[in-house]
């Protein structure tokens, strides 16, 4: 990770040697640990992406937490570990089975915690038996509990193997489940980066005040330098304030990124709701969604060109500050729309429990029918532990 690296990690170069370590690591065979904390939109995500595009000749496996999945049990640890299910014939019958009733493919009791753990460090580690593997976790603050105390269990195991677990969080209060482990914490960019990346990222000439203004709101936070000038139009229209905390540049990043989608058609901002409401980001099913919505497909491209939406394997935003800002400000009305059409799409038979997440939300009177499927889902999710 030699240089500077891209504009938006300017200033990382303690967090690039760390990195550089780690890959170093695993690369002579060793397994490796690390969990990147700070604010949101100091760059932990940014981060990960980087790591990713440095170990593309090694394997990676990536999962994120999302905030609607927080009452799912083992949501998290399905979404990093479903790539590598073909591999779990190759573990001990009794960790086989508690694997498979926790990611609901069998029925049974609640599985053993202990054996899904043994059994998610078992898989991984075959894996990375075959090919050095990199597991990047963002957005881990959201992760359902049971995902993080299993990841978190297979971390403090993890010994001689081509393996490494990093983890991106938000500073918490209260519960901590990856107390411990060995971390690196993000701060904002002294003044020198924080100019250099403001003015890397301006569109064009900006008025002084505006700039220094800019400077005073960010902090030093890098995602709030390359936002906060879009929706400027002239010093007079920024409104001063004194210092203040990371909630109040969270919410200022959140008005300017929401500034940017309403300058889109139409037609994409429905997309990007639907997006938004579906936190998988399985791009068949939003494919359907959204032509159940009677929205063209092609709606995507304003979006991507606008470097706001990124269609791969799977959808995802350019930062997870940007997919909350469009679920938060959707009214009630186009929200429940869009439930209703993500829950018609939603194989029951293969995810009963995201299905009825949505129906929930899709509803405004009580209905027998989604209560039901909701007692359902929760008694799959005691059985699952």
């Amino acid at each position: 990770m030699s240089g500077d690296g891209p504009e938006r990690l300017r200033g990382r170069r303690r967090e690039f040697d760390v990195l550089d370590g780690l890959v170093s690591e695993v690369e002579a065979g060793r397994s490796a640990v690390l969990v990147l904390r700070g604010d949101a939109g100091i760059g932990k995500s940014a981060l990960l992406d980087h790591l990713a595009a440095r170990v593309t000749t090694h394997r990676i496996a990536r999962g994120a937490g999302a905030e609607s999945e927080m009452e799912l049990p083992f949501a998290g640890l399905h979404q990093l570990c479903a790539p590598f299910l073909g591999h779990a014939d190759s573990l001990p019958p009794p960790q086989a089975e508690a694997l498979a009733t926790a990611f609901g493919v069998s029925a049974g009791p609640p599985p053993d915690r202990f054996l899904v753990g043994l059994a998610v460090l078992g898989l991984l580690t075959d894996v990375a038996a075959r090919r050095p593997l990199f597991c990047l976790v963002d957005d881990a603050q959201w992760l359902d509990r049971v995902s993080a105390q299993t990841l978190a269990f297979v971390a403090r195991r993890m010994l001689a193997e081509p393996l490494a677990l990093i983890f991106a969080t938000r500073e918490q209060r209260g519960r901590d489940d990856l107390a411990g482990l060995p971390e690196l914490t993000l701060r904002g960019l002294n003044d020198t980066d924080a100019r250099a990346l403001l003015d890397a990222g301006a569109e064009g000439p900006m008025d002084e005040r505006i700039r220094d203004r800019v400077l005073a709101e960010a902090r030093g936070n890098p995602l709030a330098l390359l936002e906060l000038p879009h929706g400027r139009v002239d010093a007079e229209a920024v409104e001063w304030s004194a210092p203040h905390g990371p909630g109040r540049v969270t919410g200022r990043i959140e008005r300017s990124y929401l500034a940017r989608v309403r300058a889109l058609p139409e037609p994409t901002q429905r997309l990007l709701l639907a997006a938004a409401a579906e936190p998988v980001g399985d791009v068949s099913l939003l494919k359907s969604a959204v032509e159940r919505l009677g929205i063209d497909p092609d709606a995507v491209e304003p979006a991507v060109s606008a470097g706001l939406l990124d269609v791969g394997t799977l959808v995802r935003f350019r930062h997870p500050l940007l997919r909350s800002a469009v679920y938060r400000s959707a009214g009630l009305a186009e929200l429940r729309e869009v439930h209703r059409v993500l829950a018609e799409t939603t194989d029951p038979g293969l995810d009963p429990d995201r299905r009825a997440w949505h129906l929930a939300r899709a509803t405004v009177r009580p209905d027998e029918a989604i209560a039901a499927e909701l007692e359902s889902s929760a008694g799959r999710a005691r059985a699952r532990g």
